[in-house]
């Protein structure tokens, strides 16, 4: 298989460490060009993914920022052809399907908008690894729900990733469900470290410490972009989560053992009725 990557962060590093791992031919393109050519000295990149080359490919993953993505597939869509089968790995999935979907029947190439749902805090090739997306899950947008075939194809094509499960939805229902399973998490971490309590920690603080602020660790422009982009399900996350919280507040400042009780438990609850014990 040849396979283009466009973006060797750590989304597109990491595809690009799997293939290379599994025998696949990769070409690579980076708009830093010094970290194209380490990622080509490392082996984890055969060569440069162009407008020339991309119609060899059987599979282009577009792994950059949802405007850039937009900007790149536009720039080369009358050269992608019907070969590739085309997945952006963007974070949200309105903006880009809504432009690609359209692009693609213009142009008569095939695209599959994807989130691959695995990650860490750092960003950047050199914090790549060829099993970041072992056993994690991966979400598919198909232009049509009813082309079995060509989500059996793409589920093949991206199986040197060793992807645990595949989620097929709409980009509608994905924004929704990423505002809560993610960007919120993003926003709580990085609006609660800025505590000044948090300057004082060490020594007294454990494991939810650092659960809580793992993800306060992250990219501002990139992050900023996907919040903008899904701000109505964020917005209407955070409403949700504001309302909850000053419940407890509410019950705290009261004095109000019972009711604060009640919270703690329903939310024990809730916890053990959606990820179980």
């Amino acid at each position: 298989m040849k396979v283009g990557i466009v973006g060797l962060g750590l989304i597109g590093g990491s595809f690009a460490k799997a293939y290379h791992e599994a025998g696949h031919t990769v070409l690579a393109r980076d708009i830093d060009r010094s970290v194209l050519e380490f990622a080509r000295m490392s082996g984890a990149v055969d060569g440069e993914l162009t407008k020339d080359t991309i119609r060899q490919c059987d599979l282009v993953l577009v792994a950059i920022a949802p405007q850039a993505a937009i900007a790149y597939l536009e720039s080369v869509a009358p050269d992608i052809g019907p070969g590739p089968v085309v997945i952006d790995c963007c974070g949200t999935k309105r903006v880009v399907c809504e432009a690609c979907f359209p692009l693609a029947r213009q142009y008569g190439f095939t695209y599959l908008g994807g989130h691959p749902m695995a990650g860490t805090h750092n960003s950047g090739f050199k914090y790549a690894r060829a099993n970041l997306f072992h056993n994690a899950p991966m979400v598919i947008v198909p232009p049509d729900f009813d082309d079995v075939v060509l989500m059996e194809r793409a589920k093949e094509l991206l199986a040197p990733a060793e992807f645990g499960r595949f989620s097929y939805t709409t980009a509608q229902d994905h924004d929704e469900m990423i505002a809560f399973t993610s960007q919120m998490a993003h926003v709580v971490s990085n609006a609660y470290i800025k505590s000044p309590t948090a300057r004082r920690h060490k020594g007294f603080s454990a494991g939810s410490y650092k659960d809580m602020t793992r993800v306060a660790w992250l990219n501002p422009g990139m992050w900023a972009e996907l919040f903008m982009e899904n701000k109505d399900c964020l917005l209407r996350e955070m409403d949700l989560f504001m309302e909850s919280l000053e419940q407890y507040r509410s019950a705290l400042a009261g004095d109000d053992l019972e009711t604060l009780t009640a919270l703690l438990d329903e939310g024990r609850r809730r916890k053990e009725e959606v990820d179980g014990r």
